[in-house]
């Protein structure tokens, strides 16, 4: 099957009943897309398939074929990306497993809602859990990125 992870095109061979979240990190070795449940509960494994967040543990990685996927890895272009720099600044992780697929759906909340409200957060990251923060800062880096997306 042919894939694009972080703009760079992979041939790659994989079994009928192999997810994606394991091609990612078993395969290409892109360990930063979480394995948290296994049930699709948690959101560790959030990644953005075709412009729009996805958790790559329910999806088979031949229903990715020809898709553009975009890894936590490949977020970051020359420097962190404005996001991943407000979960630094505003402290927005503790244990860090559930960041990365923290961050990926809050691209997708960013363009859906720029300038999001406390309700439109915590709807838009509904499908990640974090067992460390208590989310009052995640919910401030999500504030702080959408200003900074803004560049306010």
């Amino acid at each position: 099957m042919k894939i694009t992870i972080n703009g760079t095109v992979q041939d790659l061979t994989v079994h009928d009943n192999t997810l994606l979240v394991d091609v990612l990190r078993d395969q290409l070795h892109l360990t930063g897309t979480h394995v948290g449940c296994d049930t699709s509960q948690c959101g560790c494994c959030t990644v953005q398939m075709n412009g729009t967040a996805i958790k790559s543990c329910t999806i088979l990685a031949v229903q990715a074929q020809d898709a553009e996927i975009t890894t936590i890895e490949g977020l970051a272009k020359n420097g962190l990306h404005p996001i991943q720099e407000a979960f630094s600044q505003e402290h927005g992780l503790q244990c860090g497993f559930c960041t990365p697929g923290m961050i990926m759906s809050t691209v997708q909340l960013l363009k859906d809602f720029p300038n999001p409200t406390d309700d439109q957060i915590m709807a838009g990251l509904a499908g990640n859990l974090c067992r460390c923060t208590g989310y009052v800062n995640i919910i401030a880096a999500v504030k702080s990125a959408a200003k900074k997306m803004q560049g306010q």
